[in-house]
């Protein structure tokens, strides 16, 4: 296991995978993560889809115009779930699970890449959630935030520089 700090510099946004299964420990360990993340309140009121069929991921990929074609290069994909009725903040909820999720990933030497859906959709006016639920039997009451696209890394990322960190953008006490 990586330190933290370093694990945070290492983790970099991967669209391009080798195509090799990942194990259903490596599988356990990224849900586990996810599982375990903060929620408000502890209401843990999230859910998650994991999506290995490649016809299902190829749907997935097209649920949008743009931004989510590498999920079909991905080993699996976990849909992000939330239920706006029951918790008022499953957005957040639901991005907390995701940050875990990537970062066990990458802690695991899994790259990983987030597709954004909540929001986005199709030029006929199809939003993304719809295809989703269509594609996974998804209730209605449940709106997918994301889709989190993992595989084995193909490609090379350097690590975040710290001389690209916008130290500016951080405020003491006030603006």
């Amino acid at each position: 296991m990586k330190d933290f700090s370093e694990l945070v510099q290492l983790r970099r946004s991967h669209r391009k995978f080798t195509g090799a299964e990942i194990s259903a420990e490596d599988v356990k360990m990224i849900l586990r993560a996810a599982l375990m993340s903060p929620t408000s309140k502890g209401q843990r009121s999230w859910e998650f889809v994991v999506v290995d069929d490649k016809t299902d991921m190829e749907k997935i990929a097209d649920a949008k115009e743009l931004g989510s074609q590498f999920l079909k290069e991905a080993a699996l994909a976990i849909v992000v779930l939330g239920n706006p009725v029951l918790n008022d903040c499953w957005i957040e909820d639901c991005s907390i699970a995701a940050v875990a999720i990537q970062y066990q990933a990458e802690d695991l030497g899994l790259g990983s890449c987030w597709a954004q859906m909540r929001g986005r959709g199709l030029s006929d006016g199809t939003d993304a959630a719809t295809v989703i639920r269509g594609i996974l039997d998804i209730p209605e009451n449940l709106e997918p935030l994301c889709v989190i696209g993992i595989g084995h890394k193909a490609d090379e990322r350097k690590p975040q520089s710290d001389d690209k960190l916008k130290w500016e953008n951080v405020h003491v006490d006030k603006y």
